[in-house]
């Protein structure tokens, strides 16, 4: 029987590396206690022996490693190691990509019809790295189904791109189904035309680890402005006008400060520089949030709130249709969605099953974030709550659906930041890496997001003891108990 974890969460050492939900394809992995948090990040034998799963770009799932294995004793030589690629498009950047970072030569095979990017053994961290970055990655199930000699052929994206149009506002047409929702980033990157004439591309406010570094390691630099306030934020603005971007990309909210930019005047600049508007709305979700009524391109990880599970990985673009830039990037994002990173099929009938509970679900997390969020807020041993509710309000309503929320997604820390490792150790929820899940989910974000470049972040603003919550469907009054208990030691 599988482990409910709204009513059984997964929080003590005996849960360590268990899947988060109890699921073969589970996106997420307990991480029960702070001393597993760095012995996760620093590779100790004594917490990576444990980890069964892990999120999927960063940790390989056992079938999937099993199929690499497969892979290499079969086509690689000595001293040579292999990462399997979906489609041959991918491997071609891959090895591309590869070659020039690790300044080696490297070669393309096919097995049974994957793609194996073949690397001398100096060269494997390279290829991990792309594997990470792209997010093209070959899934669990679809490593299970090669495995068992049942590869299936076909897509149903067709499917999932036109259930989407009822919350996105885009059309089929318009929307594009890829394996993660960094595909998604990286593929909008791709098809910047600023990207292919070599101008860098400009980050506003502090985002996601990865959305960050795809523009460093794929495009031809970022600037990044940390916090969209005050007399940086104008100077931004007017190099904008200036068309000295390729791109402008930004998250509403920001993860994991839930911060929200003047979305607004950064349409106005983009639009007066001849410049793309790339908004990602992974943290609120577009049931939330009408980020393509401003935006040129919106781009969402489809693993979070939308599918709800977390048990599949998909990533969506979706593009204004009348943006004068949709006509360019609909041609590189259609061939990219079918032939370099799509969804394989078995991870679109999940997603499509997940896909029909999404609405209902929003509303029971709106309603637990905004009152879990406005609680921590008054409680005397928290100094700080991250919210859309609280932060930068007027931004996010301007963007907000007319029955939007402010979603399930927050953070904060407390007066004493010393204490945070005890409050998470006795907190009585599951924790672990990514949100959106059905049951409510902690981690320290910073410690995993971030951990070899902690000095740089609180250089950032952004506190390393903070904690990120993603609400789930428990009663509120449950999880505000498990809260009260272990806060109490702080």
């Amino acid at each position: 029987m599988k482990r409910d974890l709204s009513a059984n969460p997964a929080w003590q050492e005996k849960d360590l590396g268990q899947p988060l939900p109890d699921s073969p394809h589970a996106c997420s992995v307990c991480l029960p206690t702070w001393k597993s948090i760095i012995g996760y990040e620093e590779g100790r034998e004594k917490v990576m022996k444990r980890m069964r799963v892990g999120y999927p770009r960063f940790f390989k799932h056992p079938t999937v490693e099993r199929l690499f294995d497969n892979a290499k004793v079969e086509v690689a030589g000595e001293n040579e190691e292999v990462i399997v690629l979906p489609t041959r498009a991918s491997v071609q950047r891959a090895h591309r990509w590869v070659e020039r970072r690790a300044e080696t030569a490297v070669r393309i095979t096919s097995y049974h019809g994957l793609q194996v990017l073949i690397v001398p053994a100096k060269a494997k961290a390279e290829a991990d790295a792309y594997w990470r970055f792209s997010g093209e990655v070959v899934s669990s199930r679809h490593a299970q189904d090669f495995l068992d000699g049942k590869p299936r052929e076909g897509s149903k994206s067709h499917l999932i791109a036109r259930a989407l149009t009822k919350f996105t506002g885009s059309t089929p047409e318009n929307t594009f189904i890829l394996a993660s929702g960094m595909a998604a980033v990286t593929s909008v990157l791709r098809a910047l035309p600023g990207v292919l004439a070599g101008k860098k591309t400009l980050q506003l406010e502090f985002p996601y680890v990865d959305c960050l570094k795809v523009q460093e390691h794929f495009g031809h630099g970022v600037v990044y402005l940390n916090e969209a306030t005050g007399e940086s934020f104008d100077e931004a603005l007017q190099r904008i006008r200036q068309g000295e971007f390729a791109g402008v990309f930004t998250e509403l909210p920001s993860n994991p400060l839930l911060r929200s930019v003047d979305l607004a005047r950064v349409a106005k600049a983009c639009a007066d520089g001849a410049t793309p508007l790339i908004v990602d709305d992974s943290a609120a979700g577009p049931l939330n949030v009408d980020a393509l009524r401003i935006a040129d391109v919106v781009t969402s990880s489809l693993t979070k709130w939308i599918s709800g599970e977390g048990d599949v990985m998909a990533g969506m673009v979706a593009l204004r249709e009348n943006s004068p830039f949709a006509p360019a990037l609909r041609e590189l994002l259609r061939s990219d969605a079918v032939e370099g990173a799509p969804l394989y099929i078995g991870d679109a009938e999940v997603l499509l099953s997940n896909l029909k509970g999404y609405a209902k679900r929003m509303k029971t997390v709106n309603a637990n974030g905004l009152e879990l969020a406005t609680w921590l807020a008054d409680h005397p041993a928290v100094a700080q709550v991250w919210h859309p509710s609280l932060t930068n309000r007027e931004n996010y309503d301007a963007v907000r659906r007319k029955n939007g929320g402010y979603g399930g997604l927050l953070s904060f820390v407390l007066k004493t930041p010393k204490k945070t490792s005890k409050v998470y150790d006795a907190l009585r929820l599951s924790k672990g890496p990514s949100f959106g899940t059905i049951f409510t989910l902690v981690c320290p974000y910073m410690m995993l997001a971030h951990y070899h470049e902690l000095e740089w972040t609180e250089a950032c603003g952004v506190p390393t003891h903070l904690l990120r919550v993603s609400c789930g469907l428990e009663p509120i009054d449950s999880i505000k108990a498990a809260f009260e208990e272990a806060l109490a030691l702080a």
